[in-house]
């Protein structure tokens, strides 16, 4: 069975199915911060949604870090590797984006499991 948890205007921040948290694409509160503070603010956000549904950061599975500036790469990854422990880590992707809207340099999409 399909569960859909914490709607938005345009659709739900998390699906779940057979297990597996789908969350959909999270951007910095304050896009006024370089790579790494955007970045750093998304993990915040993502560690609030997976407390909210029953994940965590040991049960994720995979991540797609979409940015938009690659000079800015290495913040980006300080970031995620202080957010999360080297056991832990995801299979992930990261995507170079020509726009992903005024002033947000890093989106991210993941997936866990149920925990």
């Amino acid at each position: 069975m399909i569960k859909r948890h914490l709607q938005i205007p345009i659709g739900h921040r998390v699906v779940e199915y057979n297990g597996v948290f789908y969350f959909g694409g999270l951007i910095s509160r304050d896009l006024t911060r370089d790579m790494k503070g955007q970045t750093q603010d998304i993990c915040d956000r993502l560690d609030e949604l997976m407390a909210e549904v029953g994940a965590s950061k040991s049960s994720l599975l995979t991540a797609m870090i979409y940015i938009s500036d690659f000079s800015q790469k290495d913040g980006m990854n300080q970031a995620w590797l202080n957010w999360i422990k080297a056991d832990d880590l995801p299979t992930r992707a990261t995507i170079g984006v020509a726009d992903l809207g005024e002033n947000v340099l890093v989106e991210i999409v993941i997936s866990a499991a149920k925990v």
